[in-house]
């Protein structure tokens, strides 16, 4: 029974863990990734999907994207959902592909981006604690209910802040470089 209560608890803390990861690699840095056009949405055969279902996303250059639409009708509709964005991109296009030179951070970009990348950080820290503030509660209702011993409540809420220190601390690593990534110059 301890050890399904310590499975559940470290799964859903791994995916607080990789909620964050996914979440920093959105945030744009100073080198181009097709992960930063990720979160772009394209209305595309009468339905809204994702860029990366409608097109192959490539990073030829440190400082450019493409995107090479698997349907050519769609490369002004793509270029116009870019654009649209949030991410102060200017798309160009040949009819054929669709090239998105991103320009150089500024330092005030730079600190904005820091502080999104801690925002992110601490919500993966506060959802790690609540995952282990949840379990204490599952752990005192077995404990009021007699199906567990104090001494296993005691071992148990041991390991189960190791668990939570552990993944702080992931968090507060993938933080750390992130940011290292973004005021890079």
């Amino acid at each position: 029974m301890t050890q399904k209560i310590l499975a559940a608890a470290e799964e859903r803390m791994k995916k607080s863990v990789e909620s964050v990861r996914h979440e920093l690699s959105g945030v744009r840095t100073g080198k181009a990734t097709a992960a930063l056009l990720d979160t772009i949405r394209v209305e595309a055969y009468g339905s809204v999907v994702s860029l990366k279902e409608v097109g192959a996303i490539a990073a030829p250059e440190a400082r450019l994207l493409t995107v090479q639409p698997w349907d050519k009708s769609l490369v002004k509709v793509i270029s116009r959902a870019i654009q649209a964005s949030d991410l102060g991109l200017n798309p160009t296009d040949d009819g054929n592909l669709i090239r998105i030179p991103l320009p150089a951070l500024t330092e005030d970009r730079r600190k904005d981006l820091a502080k999104l990348v801690a925002k992110f950080a601490e919500e993966g820290r506060v959802h790690v604690r609540q995952v282990r503030h949840d379990i204490k509660k599952e752990i005192e209702h077995q404990l009021k209910d007699g199906s567990m011993s104090e001494d296993d409540e005691k071992r148990l809420l041991a390991e189960v802040q190791k668990l939570t220190d552990r993944y702080v601390t992931q968090i507060d690593e993938l933080m750390k470089k992130k940011q290292a990534e973004v005021m890079e110059v």
